[in-house]
């Protein structure tokens, strides 16, 4: 499975979900929502996993292409708990 597939859909969809950072199996506990401008209509939004531990880093990565459109708690997630 490439890289790509992997992150834009990371499990099957009858599994928990999963952090979409390379070889992270954590659970996923938030949604990053982005698009690229140069390829998406501004409205289409792609959805990255993330675990607390690889939030930042993805969020980053995505923020310093100016791809990173919102971060929300993953449904479900103890993020929400609070």
């Amino acid at each position: 499975m490439s890289t790509l597939t992997r992150v834009t859909d990371p499990t099957p969809t009858d599994d928990a979900p999963v952090c979409s950072s390379r070889g992270c199996r954590a659970p996923a506990v938030w949604a990053l929502r982005w698009n690229n401008p140069r390829l998406h209509v501004p409205d289409r939004r792609k959805t990255w996993l993330a675990c607390p531990a690889h939030r930042g880093s993805l969020g980053d990565f995505l923020d310093a292409r100016g791809f990173l459109r919102e971060v929300a708690p993953l449904p479900g997630s103890h993020t929400l708990e609070a």
